[in-house]
Parts: structure tokens; sequence; C-alpha cells
């Protein structure tokens, strides 16, 4: 089956939404480009590049505002880097290439990990570690994956547009002892050089907090400058990534939640900064 790249995916379901809130059927809309309403179904699912042409005539049909048919247009006829990860097709399975695709088009990203640290606070170090105990990754592919990881940081440190990181972490993956005592000083120095940044905010929930919002699971939530916000959530065997307002609204308000339970940055600083005397 095709894949959806992340510009794809987005634009089909701005297509889905208006044609939704317009109330017109598959069918219909398969008539206003000469198409079958299966062509349809693979559109909003991104299983192929939208030509600008037929998604201008649809949301035309579906009365969208001429704002948003000049805006989504314009995304469906530029270059997609949302397929960046090309390289990387070896080490990115299926179920994560749509979530990388938008973290690179996304303008901001909040995460939320209970149980390690995210993956783009990882040192090369760390990530090895953490690495090494993943039965998703095979033993002769370890490297590769670290070395994608790496790669995904570095929208954290573009001049021209990097990525506004904000994560959340709990206080116990300071003290959990990923790849032995160097790793963690050299992990820790790690986060109070990245919370330096002005495009990066890093909170820690205490663990007497107890249970939160986010008791559930971790989370990213991504926003983009031209499209709505989505959500990503991992599962045991894939992933899921979200664009229902009803849905990504709930983990926003998640999100929200979590950053009042947490330290604030100040206090999450020391935090750390205490930890790292202790090692």
């Amino acid at each position: 089956m095709a894949e959806a790249s992340a510009l794809s995916w987005l634009i089909g379901n701005e297509l889905r939404e208006h044609r939704d809130r317009a109330r017109k059927k598959g069918t219909e809309a398969a008539k206003v480009i000469g198409c079958t309403s299966g062509k349809i179904s693979q559109i909003e699912a991104g299983l192929y590049r939208q030509r600008p042409d037929e998604v201008a005539m649809l949301l035309g049909f579906y009365g969208a505002d001429r704002a948003d048919i000049d805006r989504v247009v314009a995304l469906a006829g530029q270059d997609d880097e949302s397929t960046w990860w090309g390289a990387w097709t070896d080490v990115v399975p299926d179920w994560f290439r749509t979530f990388v695709g938008l973290e690179r088009l996304a303008s901001t990203e909040f995460t939320y990990e209970p149980i390690v640290l995210p993956a783009l606070l990882q040192t090369e170090a760390y990530a090895t570690a953490v690495t090494a105990f993943s039965r998703r990754v095979r033993p002769d592919r370890g490297d590769r994956v670290v070395h994608f990881r790496m790669e995904r940081q570095r929208r954290l440190s573009e001049v021209e547009r990097p990525l506004v990181l904000h994560a959340i972490i709990e206080e116990s993956t300071l003290h959990r002892p990923v790849g032995g005592d160097d790793t963690m000083r050299g992990q820790l120095e790690h986060l109070l050089e990245l919370d330096r940044r002005s495009n990066v905010d890093i909170q820690v929930i205490r663990t007497g907090v107890g249970v939160h919002s986010a008791s559930t699971g971790p989370f990213v939530l991504l926003g983009f400058d031209n499209f709505r916000d989505a959500v990503y959530v991992e599962l045991q065997e894939g992933a899921l990534n979200v664009q229902d307002p009803a849905q990504v609204r709930s983990y926003s308000m998640s999100a929200k939640n979590l950053r009042e339970a947490a330290l604030s940055r100040r206090e999450s600083r020391s935090l750390i900064t205490s930890r790292l005397r202790d090692l």
C-alpha cells in the first residue's frame, strides 16, 4: 500500500474536514474532479500527492473561504520536504514515517515522556544505551537508529526556523541509570545546555505530584504555521497520528495541566543541577 507523506496527510485532513463541514458525500466530490469515490478516499488519506487544481476545485465545491483555498492550494504546490528521512528508510518503520515528516514541518513541539528522556533531548551515548534495550531495533541497526535520532535533533539548532520545543519529563528519568554514571552525567549536562536556548523549555514533574492528567502515557503535540495542531501517540505495535479537533483539544488540555503541575523552568534547572552533583 502507498504511504502518506506528512504534507499529503495534512492536506488530506483539510479536505476531509471541509467536505464533512459541507456535508458532501465522497461520490459527490468525485464528480467534481471526474474520478471515483475511492480516489477521494485516497486523496483524503494522503496516499498520493494531491494536485493543486483538484484541491482548488474540491475546496470551491465545499464552499471554503477564498483564504483557505489559496492557502491549501499553495501548500499542495510546494516542494514536499516531509520525506527527508528517505536516506534512513532501512531504520525508519512505516508507522513512524508520517510523524518524522510532520515533525520536520512543525513550528512547535510539546512532548511528554514518563520513562526515558525525549528523543530530541538525548545525547548520543544515552540514545545508544536506550536503543540497546529496544526490541524494536535490530542489533545490527542500532548505530543507524541513533544517528537518525541525532539528525532529527538538528531542527533545534536551525538558524532560520528552529523548532520550538517544550518538554515535560518525570523526576524519575533523572535517576533511572541509563548507560551508567558517565552517560548520565553527560546527559544531564546536555539538558542544562539545551535549556539555555531560547527555543527549548524543559520542565520536570516531581514524583510527589502523584497521578496527573497524562498518566495514560507519553504523547507529542505538534503545532504548524499553516495547519491545525496534530497529536502523535506511540503504541506497543505502531503509532497514531491524530488531527481530530476534539481529540487534539483533549491533549492540549493535558499539556496545559502538565505545565502547571511541573516545576518552573528555573526550579527544573535547579533540580537537574542538584542531581548532576549527586552523580
